[in-house]
């Protein structure tokens, strides 16, 4: 039963309703419970002129899960038509209908269908706002355990081996956390890559089905979270247990601190310099700041060499 408290935040939501001359409006929505829907977002389920969704049939489970009536059109708005999709809708809000963004789970255009939208609506000069809510980068950062003082967020992890295997190299000295989503079954395949470029002591967790009934965060070394999905994989395939299952998304550590380079590994640089009509001196200030070295330390070592 609605609680006159309740009732109050709606009406309170229906009264702040944005564009109700017309707009874009992106909506979150719940990453597993019904209850973690935003008041605005409840809302602009029921009062919207149309909904584009990511797929009609969970958008319209969720509006029932949360006791609302849908009384806008709702159309498919997924990765495979959002392209085509977008001019119409922005000609319908432009033509004064309230447009509401949602997916299946989250953000969208956070790796989700949103973004061809929302650059159409921003050519147009259309109005374009967002109801924030759930994401799963933020829950799992939060939850992950692992230091996320700057991180950053690279989508999907790439399906093929040689693509998964160049993009892993690319976060070798990565400074950041990095937080990416990746599927049940290629994760055994991305985590082993994972050890074999990285280290089997890196750190990470892996966060699956968060705010679910089954939600599990598991942070370890690379190499222990490798074997920890090889077991249950090899477990699942006995049919003796489940297996690695539901919607994950990967946290990865910031590559550790290395101390300052050995000024005689740096002498090469220096000379490559000076070759080039740099001073000596000038040649190994840049030098040095650049890999954190001592510049006394390798204008001694270039002298050194060249005894």
């Amino acid at each position: 039963m609605e609680t006159p408290e309740f009732a109050d935040l709606l009406s309170r939501a229906a009264d702040d309703r944005p564009f109700p001359h017309g707009g874009i409006i992106l909506a979150a929505t719940p990453l597993g419970t019904a209850l973690d829907a935003s008041v605005r977002l409840i809302d602009a389920l029921g009062s919207a002129d149309i909904i584009a969704a990511e797929d009609t049939r969970r958008t319209r489970a969720l509006a029932d899960a949360l006791g609302v009536e849908i009384t806008g059109k709702v159309v498919s708005n997924y990765d495979h038509n959002e392209s085509d999709r977008a001019a119409g809708l922005v000609e319908s809000a432009a033509g004064g209908a309230r447009v509401l963004v949602v997916t299946d789970a989250g953000m969208p255009a956070v790796s989700d269908p949103g973004l061809p939208l929302v650059q159409a609506a921003q050519e147009a000069g259309v109005p374009l706002t967002c109801l924030p809510g759930p994401s799963a980068v933020p829950t799992a950062l939060a939850l992950s355990g692992v230091g996320v003082g700057h991180f950053a967020f690279d989508g999907f992890a790439p399906r093929k081996d040689g693509d998964r295997r160049r993009w892993l190299e690319t976060l070798v000295d990565e400074k950041r956390a990095v937080a990416f989503f990746e599927s049940p079954h290629r994760l055994g395949r991305t985590l082993d890559a994972a050890v074999e470029v990285l280290g089997p002591d890196r750190e990470a967790a892996v966060c699956r089905e968060l705010t679910k009934t089954y939600e599990q965060v598991r942070r370890a070394p690379l190499g222990e979270l490798a074997q920890w999905v090889a077991e249950a994989t090899a477990t699942a395939e006995k049919g003796e247990g489940p297996g690695i299952r539901g919607e994950i998304t990967v946290v990865l550590s910031a590559a550790p601190e290395s101390g300052p380079a050995d000024p005689t590994d740096l002498v090469g640089l220096v000379e490559e310099q000076v070759a080039s009509g740099v001073r000596m001196k000038e040649a190994c200030k840049t030098v040095a700041e650049a890999h954190g070295a001592s510049r006394r330390e390798l204008y001694e070592a270039v002298l050194a060499s060249r005894r």
